[in-house]
């Protein structure tokens, strides 16, 4: 008797980065930018299993570089195992550059010579590690020359072996095997008596055959798709599964039918068409997802239509591919439009469950102040420039209270802290940015109006902050100005795929009373801003925070959480508010500036402090909110009876 798998599925084959022109509608010539995301059918297949909760592997090469480096970092991020992927010394990770003209054409050039993946060798098979998935997927292209084809032929003899099943995704692609010109790596189908014998040898070992018209027409040498479902069927007792694209599928279980129409389908989704590419590899994941776990075929039809009709409509592959949550929240909905990369709520379910996982608590230390350091800057008669060397001691004494642990961060401007921040990418730090112009009231955005294009040149890791001066008693006119800008501070953060803490500042302009600051987070709400994080002025009564907890709860039970600011505020008043804080269900931590720096920056400034007492005196003041952050929360959660 077989031990239970360890793994659902383990797929095998290619893997590249996939650089994606982002001009929508121009010529590959013309493109100007691309979006860089991990590609490769088999890897594609991997990361949307996985996201799809199934437990999946990959066996594949990369290059020992960055690009290697990038996909492996990215398949451990989307909990894919990785103990089949080998790092190559002397070949490059593949590349492939692609665009989209139409909603027909997309044409891409496979960067593909003597690359890692197509190393791929029966020395990288471990018998083991296949045995230890309940199913492998092998793909059309690893049977292209006789290396891979001899590497995918043991992963199938060693998956029998253990009594596992074995997948066959077709995966035709001409130019892959030689048989066109570089510029036709969007070309389909060329017939190739060569290809279909080497395909139809692995027919016959397999359990399950998946394929479009063209790749199952391939595959059996037959020139019309009912006679490809035909000869298949004859050289094999796998399920059938033939792709119809905007049409769903056609699964065939048994003896073929007459008409192709009368092939087992499920539930299909006239979408608009984005782009294509990787399509099938979501559908693919969506259509594992089911059979892997016993669904009923017209179920596994929905889901892996469903797959192919969201990833279709989105730009990239694998990083727009659905979660579990996120299929069946799509699956649920009867509303959605045509164009469904256009429904916000979709979009923020697909945003909330792909982003990059983050420490459940934050305890930062912000230097992202420009004004204040002016001011302290000038009045010691000291250069400006040296606000920069100052925030990089910042780095230094959050770096010895962190000291390499999770949960600790630092809010970082780039007008003064550019230095600060190279350094502390250096550590394991969160890291955000400010935006806004300091002081503007109404809101404006620093350098101008482009935001979007400005905040492409950050980091992917990097949190946009944003702070507003916002009051909701604020006459009509100046609040609606405020709400236009973060309309499009939050439509920038989105597009461009980065984090955003938006920082709410409403006790200077007028009483803060106890639904005060819940009425501008359920405003914020109703026009469809949903921040990543929030940071907040402390409250004066665990009640107000009770009202902000519902307030969040439900506009974005999706927020990862609310952290205090300091306003300049002694240690002994911010542990108060500590105290009052950590009974929030939303509250997560601290970012706070001027009670840590402030009396260090003065005398640093006025040439009264070292460096490293300068550094010393800030790590003190951060250990001990760091730790009076810990006791609060330590307290909150005992009993009421033993609370300090």
């Amino acid at each position: 008797m077989q031990p239970a798998a360890r793994l659902d599925v383990i797929t095998i084959g290619r893997s590249s980065v996939d650089l994606y022109g982002q001009q929508i509608g121009g010529r590959l010539e013309d493109m100007g930018s691309f979006a860089k995301s991990v590609g490769g059918s088999p890897t594609n297949m991997a990361i949307g299993a996985a996201r799809l909760g199934l437990n999946a592997g990959l066996v594949t090469r990369v290059g020992d570089e960055q690009m290697g480096r990038f996909i492996r970092e990215q398949l451990e991020r989307e909990g894919v195992a990785t103990d089949g992927v080998v790092t190559d010394t002397e070949r490059l990770t593949a590349l492939v550059l692609l665009g989209v003209r139409d909603n027909r054409t997309f044409p891409h050039i496979f960067y593909r010579s003597d690359c890692a993946d197509m190393a791929l060798s029966e020395g990288d098979i471990s018998d083991d590690f296949v045995a230890s998935a309940e199913a492998i997927v092998v793909t059309g292209t690893h049977f292209s020359t006789p290396t891979v084809e001899a590497a995918s032929r043991k992963a199938i003899r060693a998956a029998k072996a253990a009594g596992r099943k074995v997948v066959f995704d077709v995966d035709y692609r001409p130019v892959l095997w030689g048989l066109t010109g570089h510029a036709e790596g969007e070309e389909r189908y060329v017939r190739s008596r060569q290809v279909t014998e080497r395909l139809a040898r692995v027919l016959g070992q397999c359990d399950l055959v998946v394929g479009t018209d063209e790749e199952l027409m391939i595959a059996s040498g037959v020139e019309t798709p009912i006679g490809a479902v035909r000869r298949i069927h004859e050289l094999t007792r796998a399920m059938i599964v033939l792709k119809q694209g905007p049409m769903g599928c056609v699964v065939f279980a048994g003896d073929i039918p007459k008409d192709i129409e009368d092939g087992v389908r499920g539930r299909g989704f006239p979408v608009e068409v984005y782009n294509t590419l990787g399509a099938g590899d979501a559908f693919m994941a969506g259509f594992l997802r089911g059979w892997l776990r016993g669904e009923p075929i017209e179920t596994i039809c929905t889901w892996a239509n469903a797959c192919g009709a969201i990833a279709v409509s989105r730009l990239l592959c694998s990083p727009e591919y659905p979660t579990f949550a996120e299929l069946q929240y799509f699956l649920s909905r009867t509303d959605l439009p045509h164009a469904i990369r256009r429904d916000a709520a979709l979009n923020h379910v697909h945003w909330t469950e792909t982003r990059r996982l983050q420490p459940e608590g934050l305890m930062a230390l912000a230097i992202d102040h420009r004004a204040q350091f002016e001011a302290i800057a000038d009045r010691a008669g000291a250069e400006r420039a040296r606000i920069g060397v100052f925030k990089q001691l910042a780095v230094e004494a959050t770096a010895r209270v962190a000291d390499g642990k999770p949960g600790f961060g630092m809010l970082i401007d780039d007008t003064y802290g550019m230095r600060a921040l190279f350094e502390a990418v250096r550590h394991p730090f969160w890291i955000g940015r400010p935006v806004e112009l300091p002081g503007s009231r109404p809101l404006e955005f620093e350098g101008g109006g482009d935001l979007g294009s400005h905040l492409v040149d950050w980091p992917v890791t990097q949190t946009v902050k944003c702070l507003c001066f916002y009051h909701p008693d604020d006459p009509e006119e100046l609040k609606a100005r405020q709400e236009r800008e973060l309309v499009r501070l939050f439509d920038a953060t989105r597009s461009v795929g980065r984090e955003l803490m938006i920082e709410i500042i409403a006790s200077k302009s007028g009483a803060l009373k106890e639904d005060t600051v819940a009425r501008v987070i359920e405003r914020l709400y109703e026009l469809e801003i949903r921040p990543d994080w929030w940071k907040l002025e402390p409250q004066t009564s665990q009640k107000t925070w009770q009202r902000i907890d519902e307030a969040i709860a439900t506009g974005d039970s999706r927020c990862r959480g609310v952290v205090l600011l300091g306003l300049d505020a002694s240690e002994e008043e911010l542990m108060h508010s500590f105290a009052v804080a950590s009974g929030s269900r939303q509250v997560k931590g601290f970012a706070v500036g001027r009670t840590i720096f402030g009396e260090a920056a003065q005398a640093w400034f006025a040439g009264k402090l070292s460096d490293e007492a300068a550094i010393d005196d800030m790590a003190q003041r951060f250990r001990r909110l760091t730790e009076a952050w810990e006791r609060a929360i330590a307290n909150a959660r005992l009993p009421e009876a033993a609370r300090a």
